[in-house]
């Protein structure tokens, strides 16, 4: 079906949106898909984070977008800016996220709603958006959602009630969805990384104790690389995963293997 690594995994001519893509997974992501060819639009809440982004992509086919997932109609503009911009959109990579650690009974109903609506509700509304497009155009597409291994695990190393709640309902959204569009050629899956070296987890790096333990508790004993996660997001965005959907892949060192 494939002759060359170029047909399964370049995406000359395709366009992908990354949300949380101003650091992090977000943004490692966004420069491999880039770096494979396609037209990129990065989306974080913060302009000149989202656009120093940009710049670090190295091409002039990408795309600066500010909006908040958690806000349906900031959501649907960026979609149509995108569209606007670049005509299509191929590939989606929902990478937003936002961890409040805290006791389950010390946890105010405000900061569970802010996780619950960054992780879980951003994720849907942007899928859902996008798959609009992808469904109006009958072009089909890829959907890679960043889920988490604390979806499958219920932690233990520290209370992160939330986080761990909305990652295991991106896995199952992945699921559900993946079922629902297939007749429209949109494949869903997830990426669950273990601890990525990212912004996201400063507050624990700080914490040597800790990391100690975790690298104890994984296989492979170390923490991921964001470009590390970022592969699996191409390879599930690419051709050579045509066959594939509904899955989340585990770039976890081993760590839900024991």
């Amino acid at each position: 079906m494939h002759s060359s690594i170029d047909a399964l995994f370049g995406l000359s001519g395709r366009v992908a949106a990354v949300t949380g893509g101003a650091s992090g997974i977000g943004l490692a992501s966004a420069k491999l898909l880039a770096a494979a060819g396609a037209a990129v639009a990065v989306i974080d809440r913060e302009t000149s984070a989202v656009r120093a982004a940009r710049n670090e992509l190295g091409t002039a086919e990408a795309l600066a977008l500010t909006a908040d997932v958690a806000a349906e109609e900031e959501v649907e503009a960026a979609c149509a800016g995108i569209l606007a911009r670049f005509g299509r959109i191929d590939i989606l990579v929902n990478s937003a996220g936002i961890a409040i650690r805290k006791p389950a009974t010390e946890l105010p109903l405000e900061d569970w709603d802010k996780v619950i609506a960054v992780n879980m509700t951003g994720t849907f509304l942007f899928s859902r958006a996008v798959a609009r497009r992808m469904i109006e155009k009958g072009q089909g597409g890829a959907i890679v959602q960043i889920a988490s291994i604390m979806g499958f695990s219920g932690g233990g190393l520290y209370p992160n009630i939330s986080y761990q709640t909305s990652k295991g309902a991106v896995v199952n959204m992945t699921r559900a969805l993946a079922v629902e569009w297939a007749p429209n050629k949109i494949r869903v899956n997830a990426v669950a990384p273990t601890w990525v070296k990212t912004p996201f987890i400063t507050g624990l790096m700080a914490q040597p104790d800790l990391i100690r333990r975790i690298e104890q508790m994984t296989p492979l004993a170390r923490l991921a690389e964001p470009e590390e996660v970022a592969a699996a997001v191409l390879y599930l965005a690419s051709p050579a995963a045509t066959m594939v959907t509904g899955h989340t892949l585990f770039v976890d060192g081993g760590f839900l293997a024991q």
